[in-house]
């Protein structure tokens, strides 16, 4: 399986935090559009993505140990249209985000996730690299420590 580890924050979510208001709109509407700011995935990672058989990413809360599986329908690079189903606080903000996931379920990732995943770039595991990198996404495969 090959995905990507997309890390994530609450530093503009409302109280609630990212994940929980994100399930709340997946309860209200069936889905919702998770934003990536900053860069956009290239085109051949989201190809990778919508190719696998089971399409979900990993997100990763900086600085917290939390980790959640997001399972996607699909992923664009133009702002959705239904306004409803993104998160109010992505609103004023959206020329920022330069990708959405179209996310209809987010569930709490097992404690060791990070230590099942290598980089696919560099066959490091997840789990030493995320620690010192500043990258935003790692495209990640399994094979790490408890896989192998």
């Amino acid at each position: 399986m090959k995905t990507i580890a997309l890390r994530f924050a609450d530093n503009y979510a409302p109280k609630e935090g990212t994940i929980k208001l994100h399930q709340a709109i997946i309860g209200e509407s069936g889905y919702v559009w998770y934003g990536k700011f900053g860069n956009t995935l290239s085109q051949k990672n989201i190809d990778l993505l919508m190719s696998q058989p089971e399409r979900k990413i990993l997100l990763i809360k900086s600085g917290f140990p939390d980790r959640y599986w997001a399972y996607f329908e699909d992923i664009r690079k133009e702002r959705p249209l239904d306004i409803n189903t993104i998160p109010e606080y992505y609103r004023n903000n959206t020329e920022k985000v330069k990708c959405w996931f179209k996310i209809v379920r987010i569930e709490r990732a097992e404690n060791n996730v990070m230590s099942k995943f290598i980089i696919s770039s560099s066959k490091m595991p997840l789990s030493e690299v995320s620690k010192h990198s500043l990258n935003p996404y790692f495209v990640i495969e399994t094979g790490g420590e408890r896989n192998e």
